[in-house]
């Protein structure tokens, strides 16, 4: 993009990067593993009118709500007063395909140069060097460590939204997250191969843990948490939807991101067969798919051996039971 600031490896040394909370835990557990590689990450946790009313002022209200709430977020946060605009940076996704995910960075760059912001730099989270910045390089132990991280984020959370309705002491199973939050990040910090040595341990011993969290039995009515992507995840957009289903005594699922990100390449394999492409990187992506089924179902042995609970269910399980 013409004018791009450019995130420098000078910049990587005391700039504060600021990314949307879309997804609580996952961002979190993905956010330590960024600080490990030395960068300054912080996830935001600004909400509220104020907002949504920064976003129609920078975002042409057409524009997609997910695009406008994160746009909004960024800005409120940028003229709060809490963040020094000239040690600050922003990271958001940028998907490269057709979708609107794709342009949100143009947008945000657009809003910001409205708002007298235009010199704060944009980094793009994208998987196929659409842009690059030269303090920002995403090393191969990153992106591994990356990956564990949501995979673990997952049983996380699935494990949480089981017992979170049924606990004795309110905040009991948030506590256990942050904890386990805390001891993956240790682990990857004394040996950055050690969180993956010790997954199927570690996911055992998760499952343990919320397993031993007193909690009283009760019928309730179990409710999914599906569509768009922000929405379903991010608690600003949703308004907080799982609090209140959990409030009106609901037990809340919502699903994992690792079958989203798994349907997105099982998308890219396709597309070398309908429209041609490179079979090597097609090859490549199988191996990817097919790692990641072994993955998905030895956690589902783990979940199952250490606990009474139902584990994540495999994207190729969802993929058989849908007949495609």
């Amino acid at each position: 993009m013409e004018n791009r600031i450019e995130f420098t490896k000078e910049m990587k040394r005391d700039y504060t990067i600021l990314i949307p909370n879309m997804l609580p835990v996952h961002f979190q557990l993905v956010g330590d593993v960024f600080r490990l590689h030395g960068y300054r990450m912080e996830l935001l946790q600004n909400e509220g009118p104020s907002v949504v009313e920064t976003g129609l002022k920078y975002v042409h209200n057409d524009t997609c709500y997910p695009a406008l709430l994160c746009i909004g977020q960024f800005i409120d946060a940028l003229q709060s007063g809490k963040y020094d605009v000239n040690k600050t940076a922003l990271l958001i996704t940028q998907t490269g395909g057709g979708c609107r995910a794709s342009n949100y960075i143009f947008l945000l760059r657009k809003a910001l140069k409205k708002a007298g912001l235009g010199f704060v730099p944009v980094i793009s989270l994208n998987p196929s060097g659409l842009e690059k910045n030269s303090g920002f390089k995403i090393t191969l132990t990153l992106l591994l460590q990356a990956m564990m991280m949501i995979l673990y984020a997952d049983v996380l959370m699935c494990l949480k939204n089981q017992v979170e309705p049924y606990e004795n002491e309110k905040g009991a199973c948030a506590k256990l997250v942050d904890l386990w939050a805390d001891r993956l990040t240790e682990q990857f910090r004394r040996d950055p191969r050690i969180g993956a040595l010790r997954f199927r341990e570690n996911v055992k011993r998760i499952a343990r843990d919320f397993d031993a969290v007193p909690y009283t039995p009760a019928e309730k009515v179990q409710v999914g948490i599906v569509g768009e992507i922000y929405v379903k995840y991010s608690q600003l957009a949703n308004n907080h939807l799982e609090r209140f289903l959990l409030g009106q005594g609901c037990e809340v699922h919502v699903p994992g991101l690792m079958g989203f990100l798994l349907n997105a390449l099982d998308h890219d394999i396709d597309d070398v067969d309908l429209y041609g492409g490179s079979r090597v990187k097609q090859a490549g992506f199988r191996w990817v798919m097919g790692y990641a089924d072994h993955i998905q179902r030895v956690i589902a042995r783990a979940v199952k051996g250490g606990s009474r609970f139902a584990p994540p269910v495999p994207y190729r399980t969802r993929w058989a039971r849908a007949g495609c």
